[in-house]
């Protein structure tokens, strides 16, 4: 059974840190990129960080670029995301995603929740 599961989400104070870990099962995962979204409430899920597999390439979407760090080890299956700085603005459910390119797999965990408030 391929699986996705996020885990560090929790109440943080602006200026603070967490650390986000994906952990996946049941696939190849060295052949998977990774994404991570967030959704807050009455919004669209976003974007907002990104690794390739392979030489493991990065993507950051401007509100997160400087403050967040992606990094992947696939000898532990784990992708994991680094947040510091954070803000009131980032609270969010955080989600990761693996996806194959050119095909259909395409696999999204439940969600943790961050939530950043003093």
């Amino acid at each position: 059974q391929r699986q996705l599961v996020e885990s560090g989400g929790g109440l943080v104070q602006p200026g603070g840190s967490l650390r986000l870990s994906c952990v996946a099962s049941g696939l190849t995962f060295e052949r998977y990129a990774i994404g991570w979204f967030r959704q807050a409430p009455g919004k669209e899920r976003e974007g907002i960080s990104c690794i390739s597999t392979g030489e493991g390439s990065t993507y950051y979407a401007d509100s997160v670029k400087g403050r967040f760090t992606i990094s992947r080890d696939n000898a532990k299956n784990t992708v994991a995301l680094q947040m510091n700085s954070l803000k009131p603005e980032d609270t969010a459910v955080y989600y990761c995603r693996a996806y194959y390119s050119g095909t259909r797999y395409d696999y999204w965990g439940q969600g943790t929740q961050v939530t950043v408030s003093s």
